[in-house]
């Protein structure tokens, strides 16, 4: 199940759909019986039955459930949900915010659903429109220049210390030995046990030390001395932060999918390319490529962090994100020395301080990771912009369109039309279902698809040479080649090889099957090393046809006799440098 409640103490467990389980606690409310329901249909709008997927957002529905609880109480209501009224509700979302009111308007749907305990006068009351009205807040601001240098270069600089101080630390360790009892501790020897035993050391000494409160204690030194050298070997979560946010700011991506990310979601596609693969928020799986300098910065970084994640426990072992916390302790009161990404934004704040972060106005910069996907695709849309937005500085944008855009003169009109037209028609044609001929169908093709010559504009003696394999290109065999379908007419075809797989006038016939196998084999390997939404914009259309209309129709004996010809790479297929798939 991917949300239930616990009865005692009151809570709701939910398994997200990347894996992770999270419990929202709920033991401590004035009223025990409302807040048993509404924890109720907070369980019911778990994922996919409704639209929590995320811990973020079971908080944020959480204290939306306890708000409403604690308000009512105050109102004087005891009751359960069975016995909110219309007016009830009214007089508590009038005083709250649109936020608060669709949320609570969701747990009270959610209990119904489970339950059909609602008076019907509130179930009607839901179905309507919200009281408080939305008012946007627009989409996240981008940093200015400044402030996106700045922050570049205080992460930078902070990873980069980080790094120099762990280098350092392991050569430590690499002349350390094992500390005695009675010796002083050296720092070569302590480097040497903390790779060894942890972070945490549980040894007589290191117990002493860590319970040192007084600098004039015989231990304070030795604590001081293995805080260090622990900070030096291991992330510190300050340090685990900058990586972060500064790999968002290399390569874009959703902060709840830079968060979740997990060592089995690396694929290294090439000795300097890697991709990514992580769950955007409550939506399907997606991929990216990354850019050169955030795998380097991500090379670095399962390198420093490979002494910890020895110590971890299975589940932190396999995500990317990890750190040491002295102060993490779990539920059951044990102590966990490896935790994954924070959850608050605490550590964001030292982080400002530590690098002395600043924003225009001279304050400390807030680290928002919605703002730092924002930038980096504004800053994206920059690239090549010769800085001008307007033909005439004294012109508005609409004005530039009204004199340089719109049509105006007849011949304007109809060469617009006529791109419309030949848009339209192309649509048509990638319409039209591709025409697939066995070799017994082929010798009766006259015959047995009249329609289709028709269509083709063949006569007996081009519907010889098509048939004979006169007229093959390299994935079937062509109608006619100086049509002009997609290039200039009377001169020949200049569309790459996957293009003729939505072409009106293209003939697939058995002889094409070894073709189109590597073609399909093609396909698979682009959409290995390419992000999900560029392969579909580019080759999407052509590999839904191949795969689902294709090569379907083609007789079992073509496609096994074609398949040894096939090699999975590029060597048969006619391929730009840019093209090749590595």
């Amino acid at each position: 199940m991917p949300a239930y409640v616990i009865d005692e103490p009151l809570a709701v467990h939910f398994v997200f759909p990347n894996g992770r389980e999270w419990t929202c606690a709920l033991d401590d409310l004035p009223n025990p019986g409302l807040a048993l329901d509404l924890a109720r249909g907070l369980a019911a709008n778990a994922h996919p039955e409704g639209g929590i997927g995320a811990k973020n957002t079971v908080k944020t529905y959480g204290v939306a459930l306890r708000k409403m609880v604690r308000a009512l109480s105050e109102a004087g209501f005891t009751g359960t949900a069975s016995d909110l009224t219309r007016a009830t509700l009214v007089r508590y979302w009038m005083a709250g915010t649109h936020t608060a009111e669709r949320e609570t308007r969701m747990l009270l749907k959610g209990f119904d659903r489970v339950k059909g305990a609602l008076r019907p006068e509130v179930r009607a009351y839901l179905l309507g429109n919200q009281i408080q009205a939305y008012r946007s807040r627009g989409s996240y601001q981008a940093y200015t220049d400044g402030e996106w240098d700045r922050l570049e270069a205080g992460c930078r600089a902070v990873v980069d210390d980080s790094w120099g101080r762990h280098r350092r630390a392991q050569a430590l360790a690499a002349r350390g030995a094992e500390p005695s009892a009675d010796a002083e501790h050296s720092p070569q020897d302590i480097a040497w046990l903390l790779l060894r035993d942890g972070p945490f050391p549980d040894r007589p000494g290191y117990r002493a030390q860590a319970q040192a409160r007084s600098a004039r204690s015989p231990q304070w030194d030795l604590r001081r001395a293995v805080r260090q050298m622990r900070s030096d070997l291991f992330p510190h979560p300050v340090v685990q932060v900058a990586y972060s946010v500064l790999f968002g700011m290399y390569c874009g991506v959703v902060p709840d999918g830079i968060d979740d990310l997990k060592l089995d979601g690396l694929e290294w596609t090439g000795d300097t390319t890697m991709l990514i693969t992580y769950v955007k928020g409550r939506t399907a799986r997606e991929s990216s490529n990354l850019p050169a300098r955030a795998v380097r910065l991500l090379e670095r970084w399962l390198e420093y962090s490979a002494p910890l994640r020895s110590f971890a426990d299975d589940e932190l072992r396999r995500q990317l994100w990890i750190s040491y916390s002295p102060r993490w302790f779990t539920a059951s009161g044990g102590f966990r020395p490896v935790v994954g990404p924070p959850s608050d934004t605490d550590h964001h704040r030292r982080l400002v301080k530590e690098a002395g972060l600043v924003d225009d106005a001279g304050k400390p910069l807030v680290i928002h990771r919605g703002r730092i996907r924002a930038t980096y695709h504004e800053r994206l849309a920059r690239r090549g912009w010769t800085g001008r937005a307007t033909i005439d500085p004294n012109h508005t944008a609409r004005t530039e369109g009204d004199h340089y855009v719109t049509p105006t003169s007849p011949a304007q009109l109809d060469a617009v039309e006529s791109i419309i037209e030949d848009g339209q028609a192309d649509v048509l044609r990638k319409a039209l279902p591709p025409v697939v001929l066995s070799a017994e169908q082929a010798v009766r093709f006259a015959e047995d698809f009249p329609d289709e010559v028709k269509r083709l504009e063949l006569d007996a003696e081009a519907i010889a040479e098509l048939v004979g394999g006169e007229r093959d290109v390299f994935t079937a065999a062509c109608a006619d080649q100086l049509a002009g379908v997609h290039g200039p007419a009377g001169q020949p075809c200049p569309a790459r090889p996957w293009v003729c797989l939505l072409c009106p006038l293209a003939v697939f016939l058995p002889r094409h099957a070894a073709n189109l196998l590597r073609l399909n084999a093609f396909f698979a390997r682009q959409f290995r090393q390419m992000p999900t939404e560029n392969f579909v914009r580019v080759f999407g259309p052509y590999a839904d046809r191949l795969a689902n209309e294709i090569l379907p129709k083609l007789s079992e004996g073509a496609k096994m006799k074609a398949a040894p010809e096939v090699a999975d790479d590029d060597t048969d297929l006619p391929l730009r440098p840019e093209e090749g798939t590595l």
